[in-house]
């Protein structure tokens, strides 16, 4: 029922979706058949790290070669100035047919709240179908869809085990202490453990959620609902007060490159295909990118961030979606293409590009030899929590928490400005 690919662990996880799994995607598809296509054409605007392939890229380029009549202008943003760029096109009315998006509330481009502002379409049924029971609120807005899920995604480090070896490190540290000491041994290398894009914002946020994994929500996997229902605040939480001195003990403990401050994305593509950097906060997908740019025979896995007195935990959930804006004069052939995404020809070529977990049928697949070894029994057990933010109310607090974190690193900022800053955004 499921298989794997050897050069897997070298090259990234390229999952192969599994027959129950395709059979309910391919009942989801409406049209984007071979050569089937009506459509005239459509944009596309998609958030990129970096010079590789992007994997909604490599969508579009699998869709154009089935549908010969079909033209996609592509529009890849650096996803460091993503947000500012996609809500400045959306507000002067020139965006994009298609705008990649994330579930939720909690980001500038995430759907519920671009979909409230106006700025969004309803979808199809097709991009309803695929939708994981129980998560329809991030994707859907008083009963219509406005965002369809391409992922499942797991967050958590991206290690490079061969430069962990190199660098005299035989396991990566499931323990925070253990990864503290790690830390000052490979900077005596030459060497720092993690690479981090100081001066993105997206990155020091991920940091931050990545570390509340076990900080809060492993002992407390609601903590959001009790936040939404006034019963705790981030400023009275001993669980995001943990997570921030973790970020500032890090630093301290030299974990990062220097100059991560003023680090961008780039540092963690080169960090980590480099060999100069050990670990990077990425999604999983992320492994499968930087593989593509490291020697040959280097190896990627997605670790679970080490605890510190509780036991593993890791973000997983639809991180990644697809909208159509709602000033688009090409929402049929938009529409005709996310249905195709949505059925199993689509999912695959995502999941394989991607690196990333496929939306439906993820549960059955065999990750033993893949990246995602490392995570696959958290998943198995449940141990994982969706992303944070895709539960928070606004943006404004995922903008607090980023930003709020860069102070940290800069001295800036201490962990109570930080906290209640982002109560205050909460509202």
């Amino acid at each position: 029922m499921t298989q794997h690919r050897h050069t897997a662990l070298r090259r990234g996880a390229f999952i192969a979706i599994p027959v129950a799994g395709a059979l309910v995607l391919a009942g989801c598809s409406g049209s984007g058949d071979e050569g089937d296509s009506g459509s005239t054409g459509f944009s596309f605007t998609y958030a990129t790290s970096n010079n590789l392939e992007s994997p909604y890229e490599a969508l579009a380029n699998a869709y154009m070669e089935a549908n010969p009549g079909v033209d996609i202008e592509l529009n890849p943003q650096p996803n460091d100035n993503y947000d500012t760029t996609v809500r400045t096109q959306l507000q002067a009315g020139n965006a994009t047919d298609i705008i990649q998006t994330v579930p939720g509330a909690g980001q500038p481009r995430s759907v519920v709240e671009l979909a409230e502002a106006g700025f969004l379409a309803p979808l199809g049924d097709a991009s309803a179908a695929i939708i994981s029971e129980g998560t329809e609120n991030l994707f859907q807005v008083d009963g219509e869809t406005y965002g369809q899920p391409v992922d499942f995604t797991v967050t958590g480090i991206v290690a490079n085990l061969t430069t962990a070896q190199d660098a005299g490190v035989d396991e990566f540290p499931d323990d925070f202490n253990a990864f503290l000491d790690a830390c000052a041994d490979v900077a005596a290398s030459g060497k720092s453990m993690v690479a981090l894009a100081g001066a993105a914002a997206p990155n020091t946020g991920l940091m931050a959620m990545s570390i509340s994994a076990t900080r809060v929500y492993a002992e407390t996997p609601d903590w959001n609902e009790q936040r939404a229902a006034g019963d705790t605040t981030f400023a009275e939480s001993e669980g995001w007060q943990d997570t921030l001195q973790t970020v500032i003990d890090m630093h301290e403990a030299g974990c990062f490159q220097p100059g991560a401050e003023g680090g961008g994305f780039d540092a963690i593509t080169n960090g980590l295909a480099g060999g100069t950097s050990i670990a990077a906060f990425a999604p999983g997908g992320s492994a499968v990118e930087i593989a593509q740019a490291a020697p040959e025979g280097v190896q990627f896995m997605i670790e679970p961030f080490p605890a510190d007195n509780s036991d593993a935990f890791i973000l997983a959930s639809s991180n990644y979606s697809l909208s159509i804006t709602e000033g688009s004069e090409n929402q049929e052939a938009a529409q005709d293409f996310l249905d195709w995404v949505a059925g199993a020809e689509g999912a695959q070529i995502f999941a394989d590009a991607s690196g990333q977990l496929p939306v439906k049928g993820y549960e059955e697949l065999e990750l033993e030899g893949t990246v995602y070894e490392s995570s696959a029994e958290l998943l198995t057990s449940g141990a994982y929590a969706p992303l944070p933010n895709t539960i928070w109310p606004n943006a404004s607090v995922y903008d607090a928490l980023a930003s709020g974190v860069q102070g940290l690193l800069t001295g800036q900022n201490t962990i109570d400005d930080v906290l209640s800053a982002m109560d205050a955004a909460w509202g």
